[in-house]
């Protein structure tokens, strides 16, 4: 198939804690592109920023940029202003997905479930936050991904080496209460809901190396859940989506707990393409090879304009 789309820049690489993810991510959108003969350029603009982007005159920008600089909103706002259309969500849905705590404050006001949390500081109260959440409690950076400096807590004595570990992603971090049940993430692609996956971690805890390095963890597709349990997860999740404003294409993850409720976790408004990712999965899973799914996420960028 031959897309006449121009010339596609995949930016990929960038200065965040998700460089090395976003390196996977974008060769494999840039070989995808490239078998489909789009005239594709990949580019690392932490070699030479906006202007070397610029000169190579993109008639559409695919972002596989992952955490800040290509995730938040920045790099967004960039592009409007170059007048260049892009992947994914716009300035604000990028910038609140970023922010765990702000997503959490808008899905709370819409009356979406999400796990209560509180700020940390140096000078936290660790038994006032203990006493708020119960043990064990989670401990995140605000504004960081890939499961990046995130603790589960079993103890107050443990609280405040947690919150030293995330605070070395982030200058702004918090707790959350810790729901104990299955993990499952939700695709979108362009209005659509894609098949649910859940994520089966014999560690128990879905971080960094089970997400990008471990062949033991399993994704169960389909996902176990009833049709109705499905269209209720579905339901929700395009909810939380569009509570940002998100558009284009992204994911959200969710924990259901023993009485099958469901609890809203975060969004990620630019999420992996690598071997081990959950989008390609999940679309692969509804009939949608990988070439088609970045075909059709590329037409995002025009959709949007």
């Amino acid at each position: 198939m031959t897309l006449d789309v121009g010339r596609v820049v995949v930016l990929y690489g960038g200065q965040s804690a998700e460089r090395e993810v976003s390196l996977k991510s974008g060769a494999a959108v840039l070989a995808a592109l490239k078998r489909s003969a789009v005239e594709a350029i990949g580019y690392d603009p932490a070699e030479g920023g906006l202007a070397g982007l610029e000169a190579l005159s993109p008639d559409r920008v695919f972002i596989a940029l992952h955490g800040r600089g290509g995730e938040d909103g920045t790099l967004q706002g960039a592009l409007e202003v170059l007048g260049i259309p892009y992947t994914g969500s716009g300035v604000l849905a990028s910038a609140l997905g970023m922010d765990k705590q702000r997503t959490k404050l808008i899905w709370q006001a819409l009356g979406l479930p999400t796990p209560q949390s509180v700020m940390l500081g140096p000078e936290a109260d660790w038994s006032s936050v203990v006493e708020c959440l119960g043990l064990p409690l989670i401990v995140k950076p605000v504004h960081e991904g890939s499961t990046l400096g995130i603790s589960i807590v079993d103890s107050r004595d443990a609280l405040a080496s947690a919150y030293r570990d995330a605070a070395r992603f982030d200058a702004r971090v918090m707790a959350e209460r810790f729901i104990e049940g299955e993990e499952y993430t939700v695709s979108l692609l362009a209005g659509d809901v894609l098949p649910p996956i859940r994520v089966e971690v014999p560690s128990g805890f879905y971080d960094y190396a089970a997400k990008y390095l471990s062949d033991e963890t399993r994704y169960h597709l389909p996902c176990g859940l009833s049709d109705a349990e499905q269209a209720e997860l579905a339901a929700l999740c395009r909810a939380a989506f569009e509570a940002i404003g998100a558009e284009g294409w992204g994911r959200v993850d969710v924990i259901r707990d023993a009485k099958g409720r469901f609890w809203l976790i975060e969004v990620n408004t630019v999420p992996g393409m690598t071997d081990h990712s959950l989008v390609p999965r999940s679309a692969a899973h509804a009939g949608i090879d990988f070439d088609a799914l970045v075909r059709r996420i590329l037409a995002t960028a025009e959709e949007r304009h």
